[in-house]
């Protein structure tokens, strides 16, 4: 929305803004470059335009949508599924990712997966066995090591902290 209407006051229009892309009709002018990204910057939001900071938010957005928004399960290696999303060759998306992040894509799919994770287990409607079959594990032994090597602790564990941090939150008068 912010996007959307910082454009908007700028007069120019568009045919697509989705998180981390915006596609402008007018031809963009180093000054009017320069606008967008002032008016963007007071909103407290920052103009990409280096092609390969462009392309790594893409791999972090596809990512999160699969991962936080989507109930299919991938029907091809995450690889070949974002190598068809981007249009890449993925061992040039998985170098730039790891060059500029630090991390490889495989640990951040890994990393937001397992936030996810946490997240149901602390709404707590669904236990793990169901969780795992939601998040598409092969089995909750799976999900389990998966969550223990990212977090250091086992999902139960962190379940019953939570359980405990609620109690002794209820426990205030």
């Amino acid at each position: 929305m912010v996007v959307k209407d910082e454009l908007t006051k700028l007069g120019l229009h568009y045919t697509l803004v989705e998180l981390g892309e915006a596609d402008i009709i007018e031809n963009i002018t180093d000054e009017l470059r320069e606008k967008i990204s002032a008016s963007l910057l007071r909103s407290g939001l920052e103009l990409m335009d280096d092609k390969k900071s462009i392309l790594i938010q893409k791999i972090k957005n596809v990512i999160i949508e699969l991962v936080h928004y989507s109930d299919e399960p991938l029907s091809v290696n995450l690889s070949v599924y974002l190598s068809r999303q981007l249009q890449h060759d993925y061992t040039y998306l998985a170098n730039l990712f790891t060059e500029v992040q630090g991390t490889t894509i495989e640990k951040f799919f890994i990393a937001h997966k397992i936030e996810k994770v946490k997240e149901l287990l602390v709404y707590n409607e669904l236990n793990l066995t169901e969780i795992a079959f939601q998040m598409h594990y092969s089995s909750v032994a799976h999900i389990s090591a998966q969550f223990k090597k990212v977090t250091g602790l086992t999902p139960t564990y962190f379940k019953k902290l939570k359980d405990k941090r609620r109690s002794m939150l209820d426990d205030i008068v």
